[in-house]
């Protein structure tokens, strides 16, 4: 017996204006009606299979209709069930259920507003990876995005395995590399072997693998052991000799080694208490200073911004002079222009803090520690006499001036500690440069 109903045929028969339509005939277009129904209804469900539902839309019905070069049927949205009305017949009929047709006013539609234009197509770039890195911006997933999508109806679906990130394999021969230089590195009792261990990082060509391995161990060897200043001290001489080694690409870990660094120039402490840190300190700068000097020009932001945050930590009256001293070092490092427009120009305001605690009367710890921040000024000064020359064609600043005039302007300048110690130099060179500045 065929599902589609024979009298129905004849029925839709007699609605389009075909008289006389025999049953056998009736049968045989029932029977093809239910072959194509059923034609349909599997390539609906290879639809619905590929999305990954259990339940069948009016989409895939229309997907279907067009693979089967059908016209789609209109009018029809998963959105918009169909709403079924019953019409009482005569007692003891079966009721008719229809589908209510609204009343559209062409009016009201006329009259409605326009939609709004939609967004021209546009493309974007954007970095997937740099480096075997993947950067974590919007447009890249995170490592924790959740693949699996929920649909309305669509019953409980397993969750998809998601496969973890793919990590990066080293052999054995670089695992065992890298423990045996970690470990030479921090042996406090055999020299030989830390110098070793040091030559290979500067000189071996083969390292480029371990790069981000040794960075993240130096990053961890700084965070944790700020009272341990020999193992501060080696970590920089690792990070100094990867810096010079010049067969390995250390560009894109530039910016991950910059703060381990500057940890060791402007560090509250270094080492346990009473210690002194300023040959760690001053080691720290000259490698921050060299970093900048070359990679300023490939990251134009670097310098910038290490000058800013040193100059922040110099200005600073609340940072012990520790701190003071790691901040007038590294910026001496970062070139005579800096010393003349941020270091000298603020040694007055700076020597509010500084003469204080050069009194007697001070413990010696911090009397100590401010003595240092003074030797880092004289030391500022020297290198704008040893790197800078007066300007051909310029006239003397000294003539004309007594030796007290050119102190009031120092003490102006520089502050009287500083421009006393200038004046005690008697330096005629250094005079002039400071006094055409």
């Amino acid at each position: 017996m065929s599902v589609y109903n024979a009298d129905s045929v004849r029925d839709a028969a007699e609605a389009l204006g075909i008289p006389n339509f025999s049953q056998d005939v009736a049968q045989v277009v029932a029977q093809d009606v239910e072959y194509r129904l059923h034609a349909i209804i599997l390539e609906a469900q290879k639809f619905m299979r590929h999305s990954k539902r259990t339940t069948m839309r009016t989409a895939d019905i229309d997907h279907a209709l067009r693979v089967l070069n059908v016209e789609p049927l209109y009018g029809f949205a998963a959105n918009n069930p169909v709403q079924w009305h019953e019409a009482p017949l005569a007692p003891g009929q079966p009721p008719l259920y229809y589908v209510e047709d609204e009343e559209i006013e062409f009016e009201k539609i006329i009259n409605a507003p326009l939609p709004k234009v939609p967004r021209d197509v546009s493309y974007t770039a954007h970095w997937l990876a740099i480096e075997g890195v993947q950067p974590a911006i919007p447009q890249n997933p995170t490592p924790a995005h959740d693949f699996t999508q929920k649909h309305s109806g669509s019953g409980d679906l397993p969750e998809p395995e998601v496969k973890p990130l793919i990590k990066h394999a080293l052999s054995k021969e670089l695992l065992l590399y890298f423990e045996r230089i970690t470990k030479a590195v921090l042996d406090q009792e055999n020299d030989v072997l830390r110098s070793a261990a040091i030559a290979s990082l500067r000189h071996d060509p083969g390292l480029h693998q371990l790069l981000p391995y040794f960075v993240q161990y130096i990053a961890e060897k700084v965070t944790h052991n700020l009272n341990d200043l020999f193992v501060l001290d080696m970590v920089m001489q690792m990070a100094s000799a990867l810096l010079d080694n010049r067969n390995i690409f250390i560009e894109p870990y530039v910016h991950q080694l910059v703060p381990s660094i500057l940890t060791c120039v402007v560090a509250k402490r270094l080492g346990s208490q009473g210690s002194d840190a300023s040959r760690l300190r001053n080691f720290a700068a000259s490698i921050l200073g060299s970093m900048c000097d070359r990679f300023g020009q490939t990251y134009t932001t670097l310098k910038p911004r290490v000058t800013k945050t040193l100059l922040k930590a110099y200005l600073d009256n609340k940072k012990p002079f520790t701190t003071h001293y790691g901040a007038i070092v590294g910026l001496t490092q970062l070139g005579t222009e800096v010393v003349r427009i941020l270091v000298l120009p603020n040694a007055k305001v700076y020597e509010l803090i500084l003469r204080p605690a050069l009194s007697d009367d001070k413990p010696g710890t911090t009397r100590a520690e401010a003595e240092r921040c003074f030797e880092a000024l004289k030391r500022a000064v020297a290198s704008i006499k040893d790197s800078d020359e007066l300007p051909q064609g310029l006239p003397d600043p000294l003539d004309g001036k007594s030796d007290e005039q050119i102190r009031n302007i120092l003490e102006s300048r520089l502050g009287k500690l500083l421009g006393d110690h200038v004046m005690s130099q008697k330096d005629d060179a250094m005079l002039r440069i400071l006094l055409s500045t």
